[in-house]
């Protein structure tokens, strides 16, 4: 089996990396300016002769994607370590990076994975305004609406977690009759040269003979 080429670690490494540190600076740069909870900006975008329209608002989800399942902050820091390793291995242990897409798309949930655990292990220091205590919950504050319901509160990385599964789909789709393909033409080409040597063979032995015969 081929060992994973250096470059996949690096490019895993930055766009990883790249990731987390956007995730985490525009979650303190809207924070620090907007306050928090429920402080939305002054200016709101609309498209689509306004049925779409967007604006920042900055709330605090203790549960999992698009607020799913609160009050499980825990259950899914836990869940975001496993992940993590899990990564890891099936990157570099089981050699899955040896594929660019698989590389890449990891990459992207791995961005939104740290970027979210740093939340949740409460990293950031967030107080709470009333009770003064620390908040173990991710920081959102991308809001979008359509035709005038609200989508739920999301941000970079889980826009990272979302673009790296949605690649993971498209490789179940199309990645694995492409990788199937992989033996065959190795195969192919070890028949050929297997066949490409006989005849040099036979020219050999047909020559030896007729100077056995003079």
């Amino acid at each position: 089996m081929s060992r994973v080429p250096l470059n996949r670690y690096v490019a895993f490494v930055l766009v990883a990396m790249s990731g987390l540190a956007w995730d985490l600076y525009s979650k303190s740069v809207v924070f620090s300016t907007l306050g928090y909870p429920g402080q939305a900006s002054h200016w709101v975008k609309t498209f689509f002769g306004g049925w779409v329209t967007f604006r920042l608002y900055t709330s605090f989800n203790q549960g999992a994607l698009w607020g799913m399942a609160q009050g499980y902050t825990w259950l899914f820091a836990s869940l975001s370590v496993v992940a993590f390793f899990g990564i890891l291995y099936w990157l570099f242990v089981a050699r899955a990076a040896r594929s660019w897409w698989l590389t890449l798309s990891l990459a992207f949930i791995m961005a939104g994975t740290l970027g979210n655990l740093y939340d949740r292990l409460g990293l950031p220091q967030c107080i709470h305004p009333l009770t003064g205590e620390r908040i173990y919950a991710v920081r959102d504050f991308l809001l979008f609406t359509f035709g005038g319901w609200p989508w739920p509160v999301f941000n970079f990385a889980d826009v990272f977690l979302v673009t790296g599964a949605c690649m993971l789909v498209v490789h179940s789709l199309l990645g694995q009759p492409m990788a199937a393909e992989e033996p065959v033409r190795e195969s192919s080409a070890s028949s050929g040269d297997v066949a490409g040597t006989d005849p040099s063979a036979s020219d050999t032995r047909s020559v030896r003979a007729e100077a056995q015969r003079s």
